[in-house]
């Protein structure tokens, strides 16, 4: 691991680097994301990501939101809805709690999904696998009253 990579996992341990982040690097992803068609990220400089677009659980509305990901080797992903370590779960993980079917854009191209929400020993595999990929998701928990959730989400 380079300097850079363990600098960056330093400060996004933080608490204020959660208080700040959940404010600028959504925007910012947003914005790149939209101004590069769809194919790419600025968050990528660090994690892999992906747009998730699902449907809102209260209102029904197409809900989009730039998230870290952890592709795996059959073509899915994980994502883990830390909340940058802050109280409550994302409204995303309720999303798709809600709304499983949803859809990612992943380097340019739409991709329709399924949501799982993992649980027991498959969550506890996950779960060591993300804190492999990205430690400082053990700071967010440790700060956390909740369970961190797990998502599996596959391609339909």
């Amino acid at each position: 691991m380079d300097r850079r990579t363990r600098l960056v996992q330093k400060i996004s341990s933080t608490r204020t680097f959660a208080r700040i982040a959940p404010h600028v690097i959504p925007a910012l992803d947003r914005t790149v994301h939209r101004l590069s068609g769809g194919k790419a990220l600025l968050s990528t400089r660090m994690l892999p990501g992906v747009v998730l677009t699902a449907t809102g659980a209260r209102s029904g509305l197409p809900r989009s939101t730039p998230l870290a990901c952890m592709p795996q080797d059959d073509g899915g992903w994980l994502l883990i809805g830390s909340n940058f370590g802050r109280p409550g779960h994302p409204a995303w993980t309720g999303n798709l709690i809600k709304n499983p079917e949803a859809e990612v854009s992943w380097r340019g191209r739409d991709v329709p999904v399924r949501a799982r929400l993992l649980t027991g020993e498959e969550r506890a595999r996950a779960w060591r696998a993300a804190l492999e990929f990205w430690p400082p998701y053990a700071a967010y928990q440790a700060r956390l009253e909740r369970e961190i959730r797990l998502f599996r989400l596959d391609r339909r």
